[in-house]
């Protein structure tokens, strides 16, 4: 057989291409890359974050982790330069200071998005790093005393699934030992008493169920705050109270949503704080003179920044933010700096930090949004619609510039994960993309099972009800056919983790309303999940999406999973994963791209050998980006690239 001198070329060029893509990086179906997406991707490249970690406890100066630089940044002065102080080839997760002292910090990393975390310390006069944990097991939610003497966590060491509770003086590592076995993974320390005497523990049976615990250091005697016969309650977070005496928890005891609350140690609820606030309290945080309280409300998805008295619970002035989203709250030392995390939609997320005394404002750190002007960047739109059953669905939408591009336009539907999720008016990014380039609109939707809605509404899609969040999106659907300026013939679905499942499940149920679909480490068989999932997540998955060990649920689970219908799947799919995901393992993906392929359907692979839950690395993320990209423009645009001109497949950017 004799091939053509222009399909010789094709097919040398893309050999070439394909070549250069990192052996890290398993790509099947994509095809190579055009010659000019680099360039038009590129100022999308760039877009950066920071993240705020911890307040140093003797200066005004904070520790960052950025998106750019996933390291430890100390920055010692609003907008001054960030001075990296980690150095190690995995992204770091977490950084704390040492109260009091501030001569080290512990932080925290795993390996290949593995997520079992180990933690160290890092002595901030000569950089060197010390190895706290075992290496091996996963170790969570490290809390520092308030004297700087001891750090509480949480380790699987022991069994390999359950959280039991460990402690140790980080300036001398042979001291860990074991405080306090559980059952379980799902316990977390909330926090230390201010005597160092005491811990607070959650633990968490569902997002619905949880109780709280008490645990002397001494002695490791665990006492109930919360009875075990209390149902359908839940406590989110938790701190001890000036003197020790009692607690202030939120939780949705009595109420729809999450209010923060003063309880004692019998777990009887000494006043309510926030009984005006009709939305969830989503955290919280003290102040180091125990005075004053600094939270923030979730309203309609965007968060709100308030302050209270401690011992009154009156409400006092708090700042004027943008709408966007604060996180992270955090005390200095000094009682007077708030610091916290802010995201909206025209900038990344940064460092900032309030003044509690006069209310001014000082964002610390500017990520740059990339080579785009932010006034470019469209603010959401909340959007409601009335479902199957009357309930009312809301979403953002995010739409392009009639100007730039008029008439119908496309839509992505891209449903969060979670479940226990919300979809929340933030920043864009790189999909910032999709809407100025590409005029495609976005809409993410919260169905039923959304958090920030009240108990009630979270509750919605468990167990046999699992497939009406589903149908939620039917009326999504009904809302792009009715909105004139969008396109229904013309739209895809997209979601990661759960929201896989839902677009999987979306392209089963809708097949005649989708053009094409994204599964990004999503589940594709609820049987073969709850199976391999790792140990420690098992119970608490039973719990959301029903136990697999009771024959009628085993044959519902079944019944319901992508795998069994995919037949029905008749668009295309692309399936994105990482190899060490401990949650959604990578079996999930392969066996619904095997299943595709076997009735014929069109389906892209993307693997990375180096990730876990998400695509964390840069590289692989800008290449997964390009990828997704090329999806769009060939199944939802109709705008293939054109054979022989494309140099695709090549290695992403640095």
């Amino acid at each position: 057989m004799t091939l053509s001198p222009g399909l010789l070329a094709a097919g040398l060029l893309t050999i070439t291409a394909f070549a250069q893509t990192p052996e890290n990086l398993v790509v099947e179906g994509v095809p190579p890359f055009p010659p000019k997406l680099r360039e038009e991707v590129a100022p999308y490249f760039t877009a950066r974050r920071a993240r705020f970690q911890s307040w140093h406890p003797e200066r005004r100066e904070l520790l960052i982790t950025t998106r750019f630089t996933p390291q430890l940044h100390v920055v010692n002065a609003p907008g001054g330069t960030a001075k990296q102080i980690t150095f190690v080839s995995e992204p770091v997760a977490r950084g704390q200071f040492r109260p009091v002292h501030g001569d080290c910090l512990v932080l925290s990393h795993d390996i290949g998005g593995g997520e079992f975390y180990q933690l160290y310390r890092l002595d901030i006069a000569d950089g060197h790093m010390t190895l706290l944990t075992d290496g091996k097991s996963r170790n969570m939610g490290a809390i520092w005393s308030p004297k700087g003497n001891w750090l509480a966590y949480t380790s699987t060491k022991r069994t390999g699934k359950d959280n039991d509770v460990w402690i140790v003086n980080p300036l001398q590592p042979s001291s860990a030992r074991l405080l306090h076995e559980v059952s379980g993974g799902g316990w977390r320390v909330e926090a230390w008493s201010h005597d160092e005497s005491k811990l607070l523990l959650t633990e968490e049976i569902s997002v619905n169920e949880s109780r709280l615990f008490l645990l002397d250091v001494e002695s490791g005697r665990r006492t109930e705050v919360t009875a075990a016969n209390e149902k359908s309650v839940s406590y989110v977070q938790g701190d001890f109270s000036d003197g020790d005496k009692t607690l202030f928890v939120t939780t949705d005891r009595e109420s729809e949503y999450q209010r923060l609350v003063e309880m004692d140690f019998s777990g009887r609820i000494v006043r309510v704080l926030t009984e005006q606030l009709k939305w969830d309290v989503e955290e919280f945080d003290l102040s180091s003179d125990a005075k004053t309280i600094a939270f923030v409300t979730n309203e309609d998805g965007s968060g709100v920044l308030r302050f209270c008295e401690a011992k009154s619970g009156k409400a006092l002035k708090g700042p004027t933010l943008p709408m966007g989203i604060p996180s992270g709250l955090q005390w200095h030392e000094n009682g007077r700096d708030l610091g916290f995390n802010f995201i909206t939609a025209k900038s990344p997320n940064d460092a900032w930090s309030v003044d509690f005394a006069t209310l001014a404002v000082t964002r610390w750190t500017k990520s740059s949004p990339g080579g785009i002007d932010p006034e470019g960047f469209v603010e959401p739109e909340l959007v409601k619609s009335k479902s199957f059953d009357g309930l009312q669905i809301s979403a953002f939408a995010y739409r392009p510039d009639p100007r730039k591009f008029p008439g119908q336009r496309p839509v992505i539907v891209d449903i969060h994960g979670g479940p226990e999720g919300q979809s929340r008016p933030g920043f864009q990014g790189r999909g910032n993309f999709y809407i100025n380039e590409m005029g495609i609109a976005i809409i993410y939707p919260n169905v039923r099972g959304s958090t920030g809605f009240g108990k009630t509404f979270v509750a919605l899609d468990d167990g046999f009800k699992r497939e009406d969040s589903v149908r939620d999106l039917a009326a999504v659907f009904d809302f792009i056919k009715k909105d004139p300026n969008l396109d229904a013939s013309r739209i895809a679905v997209a979601g990661g983790s759960y929201g896989g499942y839902m677009s999987l499940a979306s392209m089963v149920h809708y097949a005649d309303q989708v053009r094409c679909g994204i599964d990004v480490v999503g589940i594709s068989n609820f049987l073969t999940f709850l199976k391999d999932t790792q140990d420690y997540r098992r119970d608490l998955r039973r719990v959301e999406y029903g136990d697999e060990r009771d024959p009628k649920m085993a044959e519902f689970l079944e019944r319901i999973s992508p795998t069994r219908n995919a037949r029905k799947i008749k668009k295309p799919l692309f399936v994105v994963q990482g190899k060490n995901d401990p949650r959604v393992p990578l079996s999930e993906s392969e066996q619904m791209v095997k299943a595709i392929r076997d009735q014929g359907g069109t389906v892209w692979y993307l693997m990375a050998k180096d990730e876990g839950h998400g695509f964390a690395k840069k590289r692989n993320a800008d290449f997964q980006f390009l990828a997704t990209i090329q999806f769009y423009r060939e199944f939802l645009l109709n705008d293939p690239p054109a054979i022989g001109s494309s140099t695709g497949g090549e290695a992403p950017l640095p």
